[in-house]
């Protein structure tokens, strides 16, 4: 299956590539959108972040042409400042972040990501740390998995599903535990989509430390850029999108006031929202099923 970047062109205008710029693709993935921005680096360098081991390797194949263009760093976006520092590097054109889990990492079977393949249960981004779904749905309590199921995805028969895991534990595979969640499920909700959907993306978020990692991360991007240089950011989850849109708030918003209280002096902004949100256009929508819950928010330093 051919990996479709979403918003490409989108993104890739919003984030302005100057030809002799720095800039930073946290979340390589399959490297579409990195590939677009070396295209029109000339003396620029682009460092890319990826957790994964297997997307680094598969990115650095696509990216081959660029040559030293391209540094390559695996480790989590959260270690920005940290790796960009030990690179000499303390300020940057752009970064850009794609969030959420890869098509790549979705559509390998063995990496227990997707309820479409039976594997073992796993989801772990970068494969070297220890908690793994597996552990989430055998080793947490009852209170903690149902606590995880409504945060991360509001999934409303998420007492169901834990009492119905809690019996077969231990869980080991992936249709195992889409057994546990259809069983949990009233049977008119069964014909409404895949009922593993919710139950499954909450998982995922909870073993890669996703909410937490990404509000950390983007609030160190924003810090990074030189003026004229922009944050540009994909979500794909409500929850992510509302931490995303907050960090761009409170950098390129000024405080509310009280009107009846006379300003002193004007806040002076050093930064400017650039995108207040774009989903994908209709006819990405008509080739692309990921973009469909894709959001864009990009901010620029203007001082």
């Amino acid at each position: 299956m051919k990996h479709i970047s979403v918003m490409l062109e989108e993104t890739i205008a919003l984030l302005n590539v100057k030809p002799d710029g720095i800039y930073v693709d946290a979340t390589l993935g399959a490297g579409g959108h990195s590939y677009e921005i070396c295209k029109q680096l000339t003396t620029g360098r682009l460092i890319g972040f990826d957790k994964d081991f297997d997307a680094i390797e598969r990115t650095k194949k696509r990216l081959a042409e660029f040559g030293d263009t391209v540094t390559y760093v695996q480790g989590s976006y959260t270690q920005l400042t940290e790796k960009l520092d030990e690179l000499g590097i303390t300020e940057v054109d752009g970064v850009l972040f794609d969030l959420g889990v890869s098509s790549p990492q979705f559509d390998d079977p063995e990496r227990g990501f997707s309820y479409r393949f039976d594997a073992r249960l796993d989801m772990r981004m970068d494969q070297t740390q220890a908690l793994s779904a597996y552990e989430v749905v055998n080793n947490y309590s009852e209170e903690d998995l149902i606590r995880i199921l409504k945060e991360h995805s509001e999934e409303r028969y998420a007492h169901a599903i834990v009492k119905h895991i809690l019996r077969r534990r231990p869980v080991t595979t992936t249709f195992e535990l889409v057994e546990c969640i259809k069983a949990a499920y009233p049977a008119k909700e069964l014909k409404k989509g895949h009922p593993a959907k919710k139950t499954f993306q909450a998982l995922r978020i909870e073993v890669n430390n996703e909410f937490a990692e990404a509000k950390d991360a983007v609030d160190q991007a924003v810090n990074l850029i030189k003026v004229g240089g922009r944050v540009v950011v994909i979500t794909f989850h409500s929850i992510e999108d509302r931490i995303v849109k907050t960090i761009f708030n409170n950098y390129g918003k000024p405080a509310k006031v009280n009107p009846r209280i006379p300003v002193v002096q004007e806040e002076i902004l050093h930064y400017k929202l650039i995108s207040k949100g774009t989903k994908a256009s209709k006819w990405e929508l008509e080739d692309n099923n990921r973009a469909h819950s894709a959001i864009l928010r990009g901010i620029e330093r203007v001082v």
